[in-house]
């Protein structure tokens, strides 16, 4: 008896511990990948990121710290790609000048107070790891990449956490200057020794590792936060390609879930090859797709299509007889005089025309036109229809949703392109 009621109470302590674990994403190992999110639009890049992250072998936990921005759509996306998601307040931006799409970036500095882990790794969400960097966890207790001459990039970071050292930044964010006017120039000017500190070496060996004595900061190589800005500039990376390990897409407010930077900027080829291989954690998800732009792309295919369907019916109508007349032209009747002359076995013949009937036909119509086309008609028509492209690229651009496919957002444009620039001439042609 008594060995019946140990053996329900094993089983109870083991479904207990279960159910911890499977609820909340609790955390299983002391140390963690990070990164923020302010809302859904940069949810794929967090989507890619943890993808990225997970392609390398890594088993550590993966954090996401989710604003009041972020839907509860996205937490539940982002629960079934394996992040363990933490739903934090946003810290106010003390600079009164800033860019406009820095208002939450202080919000960063709560990595510094995720005491439930030993050491964090930041990552900003338009990053991607190409290589293992398990290493940089070795790394001290505060690690960046300086970029830019003298500062430092708060891209990619290691820091150990620590509640003293999160409310000293508190303590200090009113007073300490951001040449940013963000998060980055804050901790320029926090930790201002930083960029006299030594390289992190990862391939130190592990006797030497272990009884160093620990230092405050450690500088990482470009390999740990590879600048595609940079790249762009130079047509080339700062460091051997085969080497790198993790690509950071600082374009800007052009992101590389941006449909149209995949033909503008090469290495964004990689994510975008990542983005692919993302599988279907909720319906209508796989490959990075979104439900909502799913149904916009259809009826952005489609409708252009009726369109030109109507467009089409309304000409008809207006003049039934152009459709036979049509059927009856020149072009018809040489596809038919050539279909019963090869049928026969017969040579087709050919009217010739001399030249000098097509050089007065062009003078008397040259001559005809001078006195009834004004002038000025060439320059306009050019003007108009310059203005009817610009005007159709640029709606063309508003319409189609920036996070599909490189592919599907080129169809989609050159589509509505077409489809507006045709309506743009019909409608000044009223």
């Amino acid at each position: 008896m008594k060995a019946l009621n140990t053996s329900w109470l094993c089983l109870l302590i083991l479904l207990l511990f279960i159910r911890l674990g499977a609820s909340d994403g609790h955390r299983k190992t002391n140390e963690a990948y990070a990164t923020l999110l302010y809302g859904d639009k940069f949810s794929l890049g967090v989507r890619v990121l943890g993808k990225s992250i997970r392609d390398t072998g890594s088993k550590k936990d993966m954090v996401v710290l989710v604003s009041d921005g972020v839907s509860d759509y996205a937490c539940n996306l982002l629960q079934a790609d394996g992040w363990i998601v933490e739903k934090i307040s946003l810290l106010s931006n003390p600079n009164k000048i800033r860019p406009s799409r820095f208002w939450g970036v202080y919000t960063k500095l709560k990595i510094f107070n995720m005491t439930d882990y030993k050491k964090v790794v930041y990552l900003d969400a338009d990053t991607i790891v190409v290589k293992n960097i398990e290493e940089l966890f070795k790394c001290a207790r505060f690690c960046g990449n300086l970029k830019h001459s003298e500062r430092m990039n708060s891209g990619v970071m290691v820091v150990e956490p620590s509640i003293s050292l999160f409310n000293d930044m508190m303590n200090k964010v009113n007073t300490l200057p951001s040449y940013t006017g963000g998060d980055q120039g804050f901790l320029n000017s926090y930790y201002l020794e930083f960029p006299n500190a030594h390289v992190f070496e990862p391939n130190m060996p592990s006797e030497s590792l272990n009884n160093r004595k620990v230092p405050e900061m450690e500088r990482l190589s470009t390999v740990y936060n590879a600048d595609v800005g940079l790249y762009m500039l130079a047509n080339k990376w700062m460091v051997d390609e085969n080497e790198l390990r993790v690509i950071h897409y600082t374009l800007g407010p052009i992101k590389p879930w941006d449909w149209w930077a995949s033909w503008l900027v090469k290495p964004v080829d990689v994510w975008q090859n990542i983005r692919e291989k993302l599988e279907e954690s909720l319906p209508g998800t796989r490959g990075g797709q979104n439900p909502k732009d799913s149904l916009i792309v259809k009826f952005l295919f489609l409708f252009p299509i009726c369109v030109v369907l109507f467009c089409c019916y309304h000409s008809y109508q207006k003049n039934p007889c152009c459709f036979g007349s049509f059927c009856r032209t020149s072009l018809f009747d040489h596809v038919r005089h050539h279909y019963h002359k090869i049928k026969s076995g017969g040579s087709v013949a050919y009217i010739s025309i001399s030249t000098s009937t097509i050089s007065s036909t062009h003078e008397q119509l040259f001559n005809g036109a001078q006195y009834k086309v004004p002038a000025y008609l060439g320059g306009v028509s050019v003007c108009v229809c310059f203005m009817a492209t610009v005007v159709s690229l640029g709606l063309a651009f508003l319409l189609v949703p920036r996070q599909v496919t490189p592919w599907t957002g080129l169809l989609l444009m050159y589509e509505w392109t077409f489809t507006i620039f045709i309506i743009y001439l019909e409608v000044i042609s009223i």
